[in-house]
């Protein structure tokens, strides 16, 4: 019997932080597009598909997912599920 392959530490972590930031957008009802207007609106710049790729790969730097959450008007996030 084998035992099931475990998630390493960090892709884990990975993971959790780009549901979290996807489901903020969800809930506040922004695309991709929005949000990039949202973040110029803050003086941050990034493209639609710099966007797209960085929440795909759920890599990207915790500067970038405060910038996300202050653009988007999130002032609470939940980290539990």
């Amino acid at each position: 019997m084998t035992e099931p392959a475990i998630e390493p530490v960090e892709e884990h972590w990975d993971a959790r932080v780009k549901a979290l930031l996807k489901a903020e957008l969800k809930r506040k009802g922004v695309t991709y597009a929005q949000l990039v207007e949202k973040l110029a609106a803050v003086g941050v710049k990034e493209t639609e598909p710099n966007i797209r790729n960085k929440l795909a790969r759920g890599k990207f730097t915790a500067v970038f997912f405060v910038q996300c959450l202050t653009a988007i008007g999130c002032h609470n996030i939940a980290l539990d599920n």
